[in-house]
């Protein structure tokens, strides 16, 4: 993979311990320095080289001249008065923002992140999209907003959803990589299962991962049971039809044993009655898979509204009819502005409005 870059420099963070014991090899230090420092960035979660204290003045000095450090710096955090979720506004080192979720669990903390600065894929419910896309994260970018809300927080993450701003599939090297140093275990050592991975569907990406064989879990944005209904929630739906995305599910299975997630967002009198249940049934009905069924989170832009707690459950009761596994999400953060894009959206608007009163 080509060298990660950031500002000119080498992205130090993104960097594997096999390929930082290279770069310390070529600056003349001796091997085991590059696990102490990846200790110092990826189990302590250091700020800067500054902190590395059992490495020389000399070389920390060396190491700041020569490698850009990832550290993003929190512009902005919000507590649900519900739940108790977080949710966290990062600025990057160019200034762009991000935004990332805390959630407690019984099962463990989960942290939802963001894998671009924007979104191209223009899905019609969705707050991400709506100024399109900035730029794609580096995994560095990607791990510490991890990392910061890890040490925000004071507690340990054990789960981890690639489900905020972007499409993972759309920044698949990055993806990948992150996905290496995020599971590593001279890391944060975080199992693979413990990690979700979502897409609007991507077919060829979708694909390539299920060859590398990964134990994550893949999350398909599914939102509609028809390709004719699909194409009016997501452009995407225009390019990959719903028999190739359905080949492709089924491929990923077969490639890694693990089922499917679909994620299927209500929205009012577009996609929640019985009969979309039932057409719903006949297309997965044939894969080993899960639907979480989320009621849309609306956002003003758009004038969709979240389908009532008995159309919920009435799409809920059909699938299980048809020997669907389902599940409602339980919704977090609905009071801080949860929904993927509306914290980073709110907050640049605002400042816009500052700027030009």
């Amino acid at each position: 993979m080509e060298r990660i870059t950031q500002n000119g420099k080498t992205d130090i963070k993104s960097l594997t311990l096999k390929e930082l014991k290279e770069e310390v090899s070529a600056m003349g230090e001796k091997p085991f320095r590059a696990k102490q420092m990846y200790e110092w960035m990826h189990k302590k979660l250091v700020r800067d080289f500054s902190e590395m204290s059992n490495l020389s003045k000399s070389f920390r000095e060396a190491c700041e001249k020569r490698y850009a450090y990832t550290a993003l710096i929190p512009v902005r955090e919000q507590e649900s008065r519900i739940d108790g979720t977080k949710k966290f506004l990062f600025e990057l080192s160019d200034g762009n923002l991000v935004e990332s979720v805390w959630m407690r669990y019984k099962h463990g903390n989960s942290v939802c992140i963001s894998s671009q600065v924007g979104c191209r894929m223009g899905c019609r419910f969705c707050a991400s999209t709506l100024d399109g896309l900035e730029r794609s994260l580096l995994p560095s970018e990607m791990l510490d907003q991890i990392y910061a809300i890890t040490l925000l927080t004071g507690e340990r993450v054990s789960n981890v959803v690639v489900m905020g701003t972007g499409e993972p599939m759309d920044n698949y090297d990055n993806l990948l990589r992150f996905l290496e140093l995020l599971t590593d275990a001279n890391g944060l050592n975080i199992s693979q299962r413990n990690v979700t991975v979502s897409t609007c569907g991507i077919v060829p990406r979708m694909r390539q991962l299920a060859e590398e064989k990964l134990q994550i879990t893949l999350a398909l944005s599914l939102h509609a049971p028809t390709d004719e209904k699909r194409r009016k929630l997501m452009p995407v739906a225009n390019q990959y039809s719903l028999t190739e995305l359905m080949d492709a599910c089924a491929y990923y299975f077969e490639q890694t044993g693990r089922r499917i997630t679909f994620e299927y967002s209500l929205v009012a009198g577009v996609n929640d009655n019985k009969e979309e249940a039932r057409e719903l049934s006949d297309l997965i009905g044939h894969l080993n898979c899960h639907v979480n069924l989320i009621p849309v989170n609306p956002i003003e832009e758009r004038d969709y509204k979240e389908s009532s707690r008995a159309a919920v459950l009435a799409f809920q009761k059909e699938l299980e009819k048809n020997k669907i596994n389902v599940t409602i999400r339980r919704e977090m953060g609905r009071d801080i502005d949860g929904a993927c894009g509306q914290l980073r959206r709110r907050h640049t608007k605002k400042t816009v409005e500052d700027l030009t009163c």
